[in-house]
């Protein structure tokens, strides 16, 4: 066995808001996959039933369009120009943190409390991230 210290690597920024972003993802399909188990909600879904109200295609598309943007993030926190990035992942960050806190603050089961205080713990360093998201140096006078 070596004793030779493991090399420190940078990751850079916007590895780090990709990879919290996919964490995320996971966190959201996993909880909502768990749900299904919930004794009745298999029912509600079948007689249309969603948590703000009936199923309609408004509804499916309104919950699709704010599932897609943490999916996206994913490739848009490595692509998009910095300060895009960085000011994109600040607001999106602060807004599903917000969304998965009312959550928290509604009641829920465990299980679901558990996602949702991961997803707000993993939101919130997303956006700590962009935030100090590392600047060019001072040029030297």
């Amino acid at each position: 066995m070596s004793s030779r210290a493991l090399v420190e690597e940078r990751m850079p920024t916007r590895s780090k808001l990709s990879a919290l972003w996919a964490s995320v993802m996971f966190c959201y399909v996993y909880g909502d996959y768990f749900e299904l188990y919930v004794p009745g909600k298999l029912q509600e879904m079948l007689e249309g039933k969603m948590a703000l109200g009936a199923v309609s295609q408004e509804m499916l598309f309104g919950t699709a369009s704010l599932m897609a943007v943490p999916a996206l993030m994913i490739f848009l926190s490595l692509v998009l120009p910095a300060v895009a990035a960085r000011w994109l992942n600040i607001a999106a960050g602060l807004f599903y943190a917000t969304i998965m806190l009312l959550i928290l603050l509604g009641g829920a089961w465990a299980f679901y409390m558990l996602f949702a205080a991961i997803e707000v713990a993993l939101t919130l360093l997303v956006v700590g991230y962009a935030w100090r998201w590392p600047r060019t140096p001072e040029p030297s006078a």
